[in-house]
């Protein structure tokens, strides 16, 4: 495993950082959150153990598991609608996900907090076209434990073509380090 943009005092720093957050929740009136600050990891193919497996129903009301992306990179991203970070990236996960329509990229979201209306009025909102499990029980979220914690949103998660996860961003995502990564898990064998 290899973290990007930071050294032994960065980790560090990002250690403390993040426990002080978690100690502390910022947000605005009820709707408590803590974010990363964007600290990106990549692991590499020995590192990245069994592949991930999950099964949930989407904002649009279909099923969809991990079985159903073998063969593809996906990006996973988990938000909530009241998460300012995850209403910032929106846009720019949505440019990313039309970008790589059609190069085996797909993306799919995981609210962990609103039911299916709020997150499809989200969607309408942000312009956002791919769908989102409805995870209020934590069980798409328990499938990604280690990678994706339910305080610490936005989370976003590449996958690569078997399964397992090569990247993570923990934090509002910068776009040019979200398609990097994505390249890197598509122009593996």
């Amino acid at each position: 495993m290899k973290i990007l943009r930071t050294g032994v005092a960065g980790l560090a720093g990002f250690l403390t950082a993040s426990l002080i957050a978690a100690c502390t929740s910022v947000g605005q009136g009820n709707n408590n959150y803590v974010s990363g600050d964007g600290t990106v990891t990549e692991y590499g193919i020995e590192g990245r153990g069994d592949p991930l497996e999950f099964t949930g129903v989407t904002d649009r009301g279909t099923t969809v598991s991990s079985a159903d992306y073998r063969g593809e990179v996906l990006v996973v991203n988990f938000w909530y609608a009241a998460c300012p970070p995850c209403r910032l990236e929106a846009p720019d996960l949505q440019a990313l996900s039309e970008e790589f329509a059609g190069d085996g990229v797909t993306f799919l979201g995981v609210n962990i907090r609103d039911g299916a209306e709020t997150s499809l009025s989200f969607a309408e909102t942000f312009g956002v076209t791919y769908p989102s499990i409805i995870d209020r029980d934590g069980q798409v979220t328990l499938a990604f434990s280690g990678l994706a914690s339910p305080t610490a949103v936005p989370t976003t998660v590449v996958i690569d073509r078997d399964g397992r996860a090569s990247a993570r961003i923990v934090g509002l995502l910068e776009p040019s380090t979200l398609r990097a990564l994505i390249h890197t898990a598509l122009d593996e064998d």
